[in-house]
């Protein structure tokens, strides 16, 4: 059995360990979605994982409602990417870019539009009288083929600012999910009702993001048990098993699953993990995510349910996450309260194992 510390391919790409780095939203961007010179060295940083795959990145105005996040669609913010990458792959390392549109999560006070949903349900907020997001209107035929053109854009910006490929965000509630999922997708189109027309948008991006690129460079990030963001499925299984089909015949790069249990630390639930089922119907790379340890996450490389693992909060701390893994060092202790504010703390200062040491 493979360890954590051994190389693997992932499509196209020869990562040389098994420690992915998660996408984290870390809002280091401009106003305009624009990155910048903070994020170059926040990468580079990171660059000894097996993979970095990026923070949410928007492919369209209309879907990118997140102050400070960067986008994907303007020459400014392909050229501002460029030296993101070239640290990276300076440092020896390897980076993809997550392609996000956020739906109905896209907020109005960002984007200066109404967000876009497969159905006009609002979603949820943890403070109802604050609830910064509006009513959305449900996509039209011709909304989703600008959001696949969108896609198919950003791919190829992906690339020309030098990424080694992309994985399309299709899980925690964002548009796709939105989709995806019998709660949120209430239409009565070729885009909804039975399980392979929620499919449909999925795999209709995954189509044109491997027609750019091709599929050694294309990924897919599924949170496919328990409810996210406000959305929810009632037979998962009948859902997500047909979506992985879809992908696995696409023969896509690698699968990445963000995956809830009933004590997780970041959303909880008691639907139980589908990796099992997932893993038989999905023959290339299967990446796990959510609160694993070494330990545990050794294991499942043991059982075969994973060919790697990733990890999020971790590597916002630990910069060295391989290297700490690798002598079982101490681990730096993340701080929630810097996770999402702009500047230097808690973004580029946590120290490398030889600081922590000394």
């Amino acid at each position: 059995m493979p360890t954590l510390f051994d190389p693997i391919a992932l499509g196209a790409i020869h990562a040389p360990n098994r420690i992915i780095m998660a996408p984290l939203t870390r809002t280091r961007a401009t106003s305009d979605h624009v990155p910048t010179e903070l994020m170059i060295e926040y990468y580079r940083q990171r660059a000894s994982a097996g993979l970095i795959i990026s923070e949410a990145t928007g492919i369209s105005r209309q879907g990118l409602g997140w102050p400070n996040a960067p986008g994907l669609w303007t020459e400014e913010q392909v050229e501002a990417w460029k030296p993101v990458t070239e640290a990276v792959h300076s440092a020896g390392g390897r980076i993809i870019a997550q392609l996000w549109h956020m739906g109905r999560l896209a907020r109005p006070d960002v984007t200066g539009l109404q967000s876009l949903s497969s159905s006009t349900l609002r979603a949820p907020y943890a403070v109802p009288e604050k609830n910064p997001y509006d009513q959305p209107r449900a996509a039209t035929l011709d909304d989703i083929r600008q959001t696949l053109d969108d896609y198919a854009a950003a791919a190829r910006n992906a690339i020309s600012a030098g990424f080694d490929g992309v994985q399309i965000h299709a899980a925690n509630g964002y548009f796709i999910d939105q989709f995806l999922r019998d709660g949120t997708n209430l239409r009565e189109d070729e885009y909804g009702g039975a399980p392979e027309n929620r499919i449909r948008l999925l795999r209709e991006a995954a189509e044109r993001v491997v027609a750019e690129i091709g599929a050694g460079r294309t990924s897919v990030r599924l949170s496919p048990n328990g409810e996210s963001q406000g959305a929810d499925d009632s037979a998962p299984e009948k859902v997500f098993l047909p979506a992985v089909r879809a992908l696995d015949a696409l023969g896509i790069a690698f699968l990445e699953l963000r995956e809830q249990a009933p004590d997780g630390t970041f959303g909880s639930t008691n639907v139980p993990k589908l990796s099992p089922k997932i893993r038989e119907a999905f023959r290339q790379p299967l990446v796990l995510n959510q609160d694993y340890t070494p330990v545990s996450a050794q294991a499942d490389l043991d059982s075969g349910v994973a060919d790697a693992i990733s990890w999020g909060r971790l590597f916002i701390a630990n910069p060295d996450l391989v290297e700490r893994f690798q002598l079982g060092a101490p681990l730096n202790t993340p701080n929630p309260k810097t996770f999402y504010q702009p500047g230097p703390e808690g973004y580029v200062d946590y120290p490398a194992l030889e600081a922590s040491v000394a």
